[in-house]
């Protein structure tokens, strides 16, 4: 995936796409980026696969 956005802009637009989100659900220390992405997937009853398929189209959007 060619990311073209940054992630402030990433989690800005995720977070006008899903109100229920907030700052807090995007926070990670190094290494843990994979339990972070875990927890995004539970809070929007998505799966990973389908968490992966909407950071593809915030480079799009």
């Amino acid at each position: 995936m060619n990311i073209v956005r940054s992630w402030r802009e990433q989690k800005i637009i995720l977070k006008m796409w899903f109100p229920v989100l907030r700052d807090e659900d995007f926070l990670f220390e190094p290494g843990e980026r994979e339990s972070m992405l875990d927890r995004l997937a539970a809070k929007l009853s998505k799966t990973r696969t389908e968490l992966e398929s909407l950071f593809a189209e915030l480079q799009l959007y």
